[in-house]
């Protein structure tokens, strides 16, 4: 009788303490549930319009992602404080493509610069562009507050005229030269006009001299965050968050609409999305340096992005975020 009631005891000692948790837990989904929201898709009057330098800065409304595509490629570049790296990558960014296009009539082509509410000169910067290029080949979003990357990227895409649709780092790092592998690999998973691809640029091969150069710290946020994107979120891509990725037109309407993920994390999303709606994402090797002068907080980052990965998960799980229908 009295191991009975040890067992007894025992069983009502994990009722007790299942019962909390439980509760918590109930109250955690209630809560993910009632303040999760629809994607940020609100502009202000300024930020639907770009200025054209070369007609006394008249501005002009930027397109839509829905009306039919009138270049063959948007390179959308997400910028914050960028006024010094900028100019290095556009420079090599617009060689790049003006060599193409003497190559090939057909290679045309737009950059949009989106400044996320940068505190330097990076939209006057970008205008010198538009002054010396013409605002049919450069334009500038200019954000009115700072969003985050995932929010510039996602108007920037949202404005884009492209069939394709890049996105790339202010800093450079990703090396243009590689465009034409992702380009390759995007046109055979999707052959025909109106069907669906991302490839991504992969800096998984460059990984092990990586983890030799960084700090201890760095490798074990790294590690610990490739682990949660496996489990929660993601699977079958070694580096989910390499800015240089490569859309067609359709895939990027459906994606960056239900798109909720404003910061680091929403390479995550954007990938977890495509997975769940069966679009083809090819992963492509590319060559990427380090670039000094990133506003991006090593540890505090990781941790938002951990607690934006966990969220991601939970938010879908409960119904809490939807993947929403494209606006007609």
């Amino acid at each position: 009788m009295e191991g009975h009631h040890e067992h007894l005891d025992a069983h009502c000692v994990l009722c007790y303490l299942a019962l909390p948790v439980a509760v918590v837990g109930v109250i955690a989904l209630i809560v993910i549930k009632l303040t999760s929201s629809k994607p940020d898709l609100k502009r202000s009057q300024n930020e639907k319009y770009y200025i054209d330098p070369k007609e006394n800065n008249e501005r002009k409304p930027f397109p839509s992602i829905l009306d039919p595509p009138s270049v063959y490629m948007s390179i959308i570049v997400p910028s914050y404080n960028e006024e010094a790296r900028l100019p290095v990558m556009l420079d090599e960014t617009l060689q790049y493509l003006e060599s193409r296009k003497k190559a090939d009539r057909s290679m045309t082509y737009e950059v949009i610069v989106v400044d996320d509410g940068s505190r330097d000169r990076t939209s006057e910067v970008a205008l010198e562009y538009s002054q010396r290029y013409g605002c049919d080949t450069i334009r500038v979003l200019t954000l009115e507050r700072n969003r985050g990357k995932g929010g510039a990227v996602r108007l920037g895409m949202l404005s884009g005229r492209g069939k394709v649709l890049l996105f790339a780092d202010a800093d450079g790092a990703s090396k243009i030269d590689d465009l034409i592998h992702l380009e390759k690999a995007l046109h055979k998973d999707a052959p025909k006009e109106g069907d669906k691809a991302v490839s991504v640029g992969s800096r998984a091969h460059l990984r092990e001299q990586a983890v030799a150069e960084r700090t201890f710290l760095r490798n074990f946020l790294m590690h610990g965050f490739h682990f949660l994107v496996w489990f929660l979120c993601v699977r079958g891509i070694k580096d989910t968050q390499c800015g240089f990725k490569l859309l067609t037109r359709s895939a990027a309407a459906e994606l960056f609409y239900s798109l909720h993920v404003d910061r680091w994390a929403f390479d995550v999303e954007l990938l977890y999305l495509a997975q769940r709606l069966h679009i083809p994402i090819s992963e492509v090797a590319i060559n990427w340096t380090e670039i000094d002068g990133s506003t991006m907080v090593p540890f505090f980052s990781w941790m938002q992005m951990g607690r934006d990965l966990v969220l991601i998960s939970l938010r879908y799980m409960v119904g809490g975020w939807k993947i929403e229908p494209i606006p007609k």
